[in-house]
């Protein structure tokens, strides 16, 4: 093949042996189909090869119950929803969960206080919570039916007699219904025994419960 500085003696000649070093070099530029795509086989100055390109075969991402973001479009990122999905990496308070043989590490519980002054009924939320009762006469601490309200079997309530003449008693609403045991004198409706004695309440069974500590 002629260089620059060659004396060009037969024109039609040099450039056919210029084609043909054109061609040997760019050899591997000839072929491929529709939809191939070159791509280099080595790190040597023009060896290539046709390929066929990996396409996928997702068309959108779309995000489901828990998971926030998605699209059809683009660079796609889903999120944990927090607001319906408990994030472990995050503090998130769950409310009406129910956890299923949880292992807790050092718990920290705690529970409310109330001091009440005439006679109260149970409702949701009173669990594990303490009240006490203060009255000139005797009033009484009640345990709703399960058709007012379905405490979990297992439930505990704390009650005491902080002061007052009046000695509480603790009871169901309807006794016909709710079955109070305990070993007081009355055992459906024992009395708490002196100022400053408390009792638990604990749920056994649908509409069934039993009240022990300090009690007449």
């Amino acid at each position: 093949m002629p260089t620059s500085s060659s004396l060009v003696t037969n024109l039609p000649a040099d450039f056919n042996t210029f084609g043909q070093a054109v061609d040997t070099s760019m050899s591997e530029l000839l072929g491929g189909t529709t939809g191939q795509v070159l791509s280099k086989t080595s790190n040597t100055n023009m060896d290539f090869t046709w390929v066929t390109p990996q396409v996928g075969d997702i068309t959108g991402v779309t995000a489901g119950t828990g998971i926030s973001g998605g699209g059809t479009t683009g660079t796609v990122t889903v999120s944990i929803d927090t607001a319906v999905t408990a994030d472990l990496t995050t503090a998130q308070t769950l409310t009406n969960k129910t956890l299923t043989a949880p292992v807790i590490t050092s718990p920290k519980i705690s529970s409310t206080y109330s001091a009440k002054t005439a006679a109260y009924t149970f409702a949701d939320g009173d669990q594990g919570n303490i009240f006490s009762m203060n009255n000139a006469t005797t009033q009484q601490f009640s345990i709703p039916t399960d058709a007012t309200f379905n405490f979990a079997i297992g439930t505990e309530i704390n009650v005491f007699w902080i002061t007052g003449a009046g000695q509480p008693t603790i009871g169901a609403v309807t006794p016909g219904t709710t079955t109070v045991i305990s070993t007081g004198a009355t055992s459906a409706t024992p009395k708490l025994r002196v100022a400053n004695s408390g009792a638990t309440c604990v749920k056994l069974a649908a509409n069934s419960w039993i009240v022990f500590g300090d009690v007449a």
